[in-house]
């Protein structure tokens, strides 16, 4: 190789690794996916939110089948103003009821408004996976949804069985399993 080529090589190399140094230095949140069969999603993403208010951050919670009954983690970071927004909704098909189960998709919207808000440094989707697999949200809509938010902020996505294209967008995903 001659000289004059490798010193050419050399520099695409640099470049390259200069333009990763850059886009790693962006302030900019990340997606994170926790999936899998076992315990610990919501839980997980509790304890991030817990230490997000800790550190004087604002945080969001969007329930997509959490029931209306009280949760410890609910009651006490309501409490130090962290929003949460719950549905219940029917996905044993035990109502039968099209019309009341595609009204209840209208949470999408808290979920919406959240990502834009860029005072919420945190917002979490929980159990967002069943509202893909049962149809009432789009995987292009919630992609387009996480791209189109505040910049700086970070969103944790719940729930099993996400779709390939879904884990690609995160930059983190973390599987939890049963093991005993």
């Amino acid at each position: 190789m001659s000289e004059e080529r490798y010193k050419q090589r050399k520099q695409r190399q640099k470049e390259r690794f200069m333009a990763q140094v850059a886009a790693a230095q962006k302030n900019r949140g990340i997606v994170i996916i926790y999936t899998g069969s076992g315990e610990g999603k919501t839980a997980a993403a509790m304890g991030t939110v817990t230490r997000a208010v800790g550190h004087g951050l604002k945080a969001g919670v969007v329930q997509f089948i959490q029931g209306e009954w009280s949760t410890g983690e609910r009651v006490l970071l309501q409490q130090h103003g962290v929003e949460f927004q719950l549905i219940s909704m029917d996905l044993a098909g035990e109502t039968q009821n099209c019309a009341a189960d595609i009204a209840a998709t209208g949470i999408w919207q808290h979920a919406l408004r959240m990502m834009c808000d860029p005072a919420l440094s945190l917002v979490v989707l929980d159990e967002l996976t069943y509202m893909i697999s049962n149809g009432y949200l789009s995987l292009d809509e919630v992609i387009e949804a996480l791209n189109q938010r505040a910049i700086n902020q970070t969103v944790i996505i719940t729930g099993p069985n996400y779709p390939a294209e879904l884990v690609e967008r995160a930059d983190t995903v973390s599987e939890m399993r049963p093991v005993k």
